[in-house]
């Protein structure tokens, strides 16, 4: 998710020539050269789009902070994991917020581990195993695009919820 250039794709598709890869970004590669056998570079809005099958590894590297309802997405990522599947994402719970704008990042993080996640606030990595359906008891309220630089430096987008 949030695949960019999809240059660390093309080099996993390299590395491992069996294996079928799947890139999601909502710009796509602005270069156009030619994609190792297996690798598939598809642009489209995370929140509509859906994948055709399961996946083994669903990674989302310091991309979530550009998504507006990224508790909706990671609910449907969840969907999209193999029974024994893995998704890892960094997450910085501090771009959560309440409709009054103050910080939701426990009760967030509280419903993630919850729902199975596991949280590393060192590394800002959010991860679950095992694809399953979630549903978080948080309404989407909107983003502020405004929002500042995350724990990065990186903007980064403010995410409201009820």
């Amino acid at each position: 998710m949030c695949s960019g250039e999809g240059l660390a794709l093309r080099e996993a598709a390299r590395r491992l020539p069996q294996a079928v890869i799947t890139g999601v970004d909502l710009f796509g590669p602005l270069l156009r050269t030619a994609r190792p056998d297996g690798l598939e570079l598809i642009t489209a809005d995370l929140g509509r789009w859906s994948p055709g099958r399961r996946y083994d590894l669903i990674t989302c590297v310091h991309g979530l902070h550009y998504i507006g309802d990224r508790l909706a997405l990671l609910e449907r990522a969840a969907s999209w994991l193999t029974g024994t599947g893995l998704l890892v994402a960094h997450l910085d719970p501090s771009t959560l917020r309440r409709p009054d704008g103050s910080d939701a990042s426990r009760p967030v993080l509280a419903a993630l581990r919850a729902a199975g996640f596991s949280y590393s606030a060192r590394h800002h990595r959010l991860s679950l195993r095992g694809g399953r359906p979630v549903t978080l008891p948080f309404a989407y309220l909107g983003a502020d695009p405004h929002a500042g630089p995350n724990y990065t430096g990186q903007p980064a987008v403010a995410s409201y919820y009820r």
